[in-house]
């Protein structure tokens, strides 16, 4: 379990507690003010410890909800439009304007990490929007496979979800035009 360093203060009380934990071998420093119970901690759930409030979105999120079998080379992580620049090299960090951020959060549990990311109906609607920044095969193998699951996904919320975005009407026709 990856915990930070305030969750430590409030367990041990102090710093020289949380030290002696360490020496104990009960404790293990993974980052700086990110702390574990074994030392061996997925990058997934030390970014999602340390970025609670962010959200996994496009090429992470296609991979995580089964519609590419690419692996992205860096973590895609949505933030508000109004957070601080994430400066970690392992992420590609998207601006998401304030009113739209939250539409279709949900959480995931992988391995050893339970982590916020955009359900598969936001990131059909993320597909359509960055239609024309994904390499064309790449967008055609996601598009395919979100036709062979259409039966599942929830379509009111698709378009519920798609009223909420700017450009609505360019996104309802795509997803009349190319998915349904």
């Amino acid at each position: 379990m990856v915990i930070t360093y305030s969750d430590c203060l409030e367990r041990w009380k102090s710093d020289y507690q949380i030290k002696k934990q360490i020496a104990d071998g009960k404790l293990y420093q993974i980052e700086k003010g990110v702390y574990a119970d074994t030392p061996d901690v997925s990058t997934l759930a030390l970014l999602s410890s340390k970025y609670p409030k962010a959200v996994f979105t496009m090429d992470s999120a296609f991979y995580y909800h089964g519609l590419t079998d690419v692996i992205p080379d860096e973590y895609h992580i949505a933030t508000d439009r109004h957070s601080m620049h994430l400066s970690d090299k392992r992420i590609r960090q998207y601006y998401i304007q304030s009113d739209i951020f939250e539409v279709g959060v949900t959480t995931m549990t992988r391995r050893d990490a339970t982590f916020r990311i955009y359900d598969r109906e936001r990131m059909l609607i993320e597909l359509l929007r960055y239609k024309k920044k994904l390499p064309f095969d790449y967008y055609k193998e996601i598009l395919s496979n979100y036709r062979d699951l259409v039966y599942e996904l929830d379509i009111e919320r698709i378009q519920k979800y798609a009223a909420s975005f700017p450009r609505h009407k360019m996104i309802s026709e795509a997803l009349d035009a190319e998915v349904f």
